[in-house]
């Protein structure tokens, strides 16, 4: 029997942590998106840190707009990994804790990114608008994160 693979696979592991919640989050947040907005979505996001040229350039924004969108979903990952090492319940808790993380996600991008960006959006926030981006954040942001660190941080 050969011991270190054993030992391989009960160490944290990070890396996959972060990029596999990342991506899946990332991934089911801009489906949603191109359901929501249509096709032109990523050109939205690039919009936020280029301004309204995106809308007006070529392909090259519609891929900014993209990377963009998962350069956020993985820093969120990143964030929630490294919180769960000093707050050993978003490990043990990950539904619970997902779902707030999900809000908080949601909290940062409304209240502080987006108003902040070159979109300056401040509101007014409609109650349908609320429940939708609440629920996405909750559901397919903050829960494949949590899980995807579960998961992946198993160290016994």
């Amino acid at each position: 029997m050969n011991t270190t693979l054993g030992k391989l696979s009960d160490e944290p592991r990070p890396l996959p942590a972060i990029l596999v919640g990342g991506f899946i989050a990332g991934l089911l947040d801009l489906t949603c998106a191109y359901v929501m907005y249509g096709v032109r979505m990523p050109r939205g996001i690039a919009r936020g840190l280029v301004g309204n040229i995106a809308f007006q350039g070529g392909a090259g924004y519609y891929v900014l707009g993209i990377a963009l969108h998962f350069f956020i979903a993985l820093s969120a990952a990143a964030v929630y990994y490294g919180a769960s090492l000093k707050l050993k319940f978003l490990k043990e808790y990950p539904f619970v804790c997902g779902l707030f993380y999900g809000i908080a996600i949601f909290l940062v991008m409304n209240l502080i990114v987006l108003p902040l960006s070159a979109i300056h959006f401040k509101g007014p926030f409609t109650m349908h608008g609320l429940d939708q981006g609440l629920l996405v954040h909750m559901f397919l942001i903050g829960l494949p994160i949590a899980y995807s660190v579960r998961i992946f941080s198993k160290s016994n």
